[in-house]
């Protein structure tokens, strides 16, 4: 018995490896077959049978929310105080009935304020006295310069200047009644405010008087 299963033991190992090894080639080959004879596998579809429902796709709009203002804080709480018990003192209201029959006095008038309006002075045209230059005319036209836009332009006439006197014979003031131009006009009316005349007088009284000189302006005179 004892060399009976040493001779056993060895073919049965021998048998193992050979088995394995020709499983192993079997396996590589038919993967080597399977490699070059079906290189791909062909796509199929697949088809869901069943019964088929219908899907509707709505758009469903975005909704913004708006933001609120926050709001108001709560009014504070008035606190009002009870009425107390205590009577109030009596209140004398006075009549307010009107009575028609009672005597109203006007008011007093407004208090006139003296306004004092000043009278231009009054000149007299013609008195018994009439006023003359001290010197004459003469002396009037011994003050004349010619002006030289005149005497260029040779120009001459007569300008007529109505001097207003005062009672001392002082010329107060000056108008050119009648001028000629040229600067003309200019220098006579200088030429009388620069005149002293007697005071004109009325009953024997110096007055004011208003008088119309006459100034020559000649070529001929100027030297």
């Amino acid at each position: 018995m004892g060399l009976l299963k040493k001779i056993v033991k060895p073919e049965t190992r021998f048998n193992y490896k050979v088995v394995i090894k020709l499983s192993f080639i079997l396996s590589l080959s038919v993967m080597i077959f399977a490699f070059k004879f079906f290189p791909y596998l062909e796509k199929g579809s697949i088809v869901l049978e069943g019964p088929q429902e219908l899907f509707t796709v709505e758009d469903i709009q975005q909704t913004i929310h708006e933001k609120l203002p926050p709001p108001p804080p709560p009014k504070p709480n008035i606190i009002i105080a009870a009425p107390s018990d205590e009577l109030l003192e009596d209140v004398d209201i006075s009549s307010t009935e009107i009575d028609f029959t009672e005597e109203v006095s006007a008011p007093p008038p407004p208090k006139k304020e003296n306004i004092v309006i000043e009278e231009e002075p009054t000149f007299f045209v013609a008195v018994e006295e009439m006023p003359t230059p001290v010197g004459g005319i003469a002396a009037i036209q011994s003050r004349i310069k010619y002006p030289e836009i005149a005497r260029r332009a040779g120009l001459e006439g007569t300008v007529y200047i109505l001097a207003y006197l005062s009672e001392e014979g002082v010329v107060v003031k000056t108008e050119i009644a009648k001028g000629i131009g040229g600067g003309c006009d200019e220098e006579a009316e200088k030429a009388v405010k620069e005149t002293r005349f007697t005071p004109g007088k009325q009953r024997g009284k110096p007055v004011k008087v208003k008088v119309m000189i006459p100034v020559k302006f000649q070529l001929k005179d100027v030297s």
